[in-house]
């Protein structure tokens, strides 16, 4: 996260936390723990990836994405004195936020662009609606992370084409990876009772089908992809229930702070 967005968010801290609840803090900690997790799983692709490029593509939106959940769970921890490193380190998976979604296994880089287009096409409709959110914060935060996941959309986009439209391999792939990852995208536009207590805050995931589903829409009419239908998952990531990934993804996260407490570095 660079230096800008930490003050920033520790500027807007103090007003937010005063006019917000419980309720707000629990909902930044949706997005934020979407946003953190995302950027773990893309980090494993550094040095991994198909191509240097993709190494420094993805490293770079991991990085982007890194810095939308810090902004997010330190927002989140000042309602209540954690810090963004105690939600980032010391929660256990069912006191995590994360939608089903962004728990997916990388699987090939064809799996891990089917997820990266459901996630950067939600994320950008999301953190378009949430800039006219009446909590300051949460507004702010989404104003520049609007900025940052309209390339990962684009990124998601372009890769989605090429691998569609390149080799009978690559498009195989490509098929099969849309067809893993779909069944997570319904869960992305549930809407929670918490988020009627929170008019005018939140986004009402649902009403941000309609736009996801044009975007996705015109990708795959390009792409020539049909979009899968039938098998929806049952995931329920924002009441604690999790895929069993997420285990092994806060595993990787969460050993160095938890081996060395109350380290520094």
């Amino acid at each position: 996260m660079t230096v800008d967005r930490l003050e920033l968010s520790a500027e807007l801290a103090g007003d937010g936390a005063r006019a917000g609840s419980a309720d707000v803090a629990e909902y930044a900690m949706w997005l934020g723990d979407d946003a953190l997790i995302l950027a773990q799983q893309l980090g494993g692709w550094i040095a991994r990836a198909p191509e240097l490029e993709e190494d420094v593509a993805l490293g770079n939106i991991a990085l982007d994405l890194l810095g939308h959940a810090r902004s997010l769970l330190h927002y989140a921890g000042s309602f209540d004195g954690r810090s963004e490193d105690d939600l980032a380190y010391w929660r256990d998976e069912p006191e995590f936020r994360c939608a089903w979604l962004f728990e997916q296994p990388n699987g090939d880089f064809a799996q891990t662009i089917a997820r990266q287009l459901a996630a950067s096409v939600f994320q950008f409709e999301l953190y378009t609606a949430l800039q006219a959110s009446s909590d300051e914060t949460l507004a702010a935060i989404a104003a520049k992370a609007v900025k940052e996941v309209d390339y990962h959309r684009d990124h998601a986009v372009q890769w989605t084409l090429r691998l569609a439209g390149g080799t009978e391999e690559s498009r195989e792939r490509m098929l099969r990876a849309v067809a893993d990852v779909w069944p997570y995208v319904d869960e992305l536009f549930r809407d929670e009772p918490l988020i009627d207590r929170l008019e005018g805050v939140a986004v009402r995931p649902s009403s941000l089908r309609a736009p996801f589903d044009a975007v996705i829409g015109a990708v795959f009419a390009e792409a020539g992809i049909e979009t899968p239908a039938g098998f929806v998952s049952s995931g329920s990531g924002r009441r604690g229930s999790h895929s069993p990934t997420l285990g092994y993804v806060l595993a990787e996260l969460q050993v160095l702070a938890r081996r060395h407490p109350g380290a520094s570095w």
